[in-house]
């Protein structure tokens, strides 16, 4: 059985030449100009612009902070609530959870948390159970030593 594809077939688009898919064949809007691609382009560019605002202030914040002597426990926790903030972004635009209602986004976002309080939670105890490790074999070489 041979596979025959008519032409305009799409599937044939990703098993044949793909220039085809990038030459706007399978564009979104026939027109470039169009007032509906000026407003694709503009969102991008506001993305863009926002991601990058967010990633400088970051910078900004870490080079000052290493000269200023500031506790690296501050520098973390800012570096952490920015890093979230541009995820959540990025998460709502680029997945499109910014669209969906709010019953869906928990069912993503509430996997996701629990799956950050897992890993917190894994090197908090690993953190712990080092310390103790550490704490009892001195313990040990110092009674021995005796």
């Amino acid at each position: 059985m041979s596979a025959h594809h008519h032409h305009e077939d799409i599937q044939s688009l990703y098993e044949g030449d793909q220039s085809k898919l990038y030459s706007g064949v399978l564009a979104h809007h026939s027109d470039i100009k169009s007032e509906e691609s000026r407003k694709q382009v503009k969102r991008i560019w506001q993305v863009t612009g926002l991601l990058s605002l967010v990633t400088i202030i970051e910078v900004a914040i870490g080079l000052g902070a290493h000269y200023a002597g500031v506790h690296s426990a501050l520098i973390l926790t800012v570096f952490l609530v920015l890093t979230i903030v541009k995820a959540a972004y990025i998460v709502r635009v680029f997945m499109h959870l910014g669209d969906e209602k709010k019953n869906f986004v928990f069912a993503v976002l509430l996997p996701l948390s629990l799956f950050i309080w897992f890993i917190i939670a894994f090197i908090v105890d690993g953190k712990h159970w080092l310390h103790m490790n550490n704490t009892q074999a001195d313990t040990i070489n110092i009674e021995s030593t005796k």
